[in-house]
């Protein structure tokens, strides 16, 4: 009886974690990049998030997740408060676009979780950004 737990325990946590990495899959995500020091969003990149956006069938059937990032190059509190300020200009694009302000849940990492090296121009410009990320509701 008690393999037999076990074995039932082990399946829905395979199960549960299939799942996740299904759902990690359908996940979509646009990144905008910044100029070191700035959180505004050229032109050229508000017509990309409006693409985007307009590009989803059933938009509705997403939470958005705002992810907000810096390089290593300041202080750190410095860059605490510029990835916050690339979350709110980012933000503001998102409810421009018609997006509802529950739907979005906002990150502001700063310098920490680069995903590129730091020590060289093009990775610390690859962590000036921000990853609008769409992850589908399960229901």
């Amino acid at each position: 009886m008690k393999r037999l737990f076990i074995l039932i325990y082990l399946i829905s946590i395979s199960s549960a974690l299939l799942a996740q990495n299904d759902q990690e899959d359908e996940k979509l995500i646009k990144s905008v990049y910044f100029g070191g020091g700035s959180y505004y969003i050229d032109a050229d990149q508000m017509i990309e998030i409006k693409e985007f956006l307009e590009s989803i069938d059933n938009i509705e059937s997403y939470q958005i997740s705002i992810y907000s990032h810096t390089d290593n190059i300041g202080g750190v509190e410095y860059n605490q408060w510029l990835s916050g300020m690339r979350s709110q200009s980012t933000l503001t694009q998102l409810l421009r676009n018609d997006i509802l302000y529950e739907k979005i849940h906002i990150e502001s990492h700063g310098q920490k979780n680069p995903l590129y090296d730091n020590d060289s121009w093009t990775g610390r410009q690859g962590n000036r950004r921000v990853d609008i990320i769409l992850w589908p509701i399960v229901m």
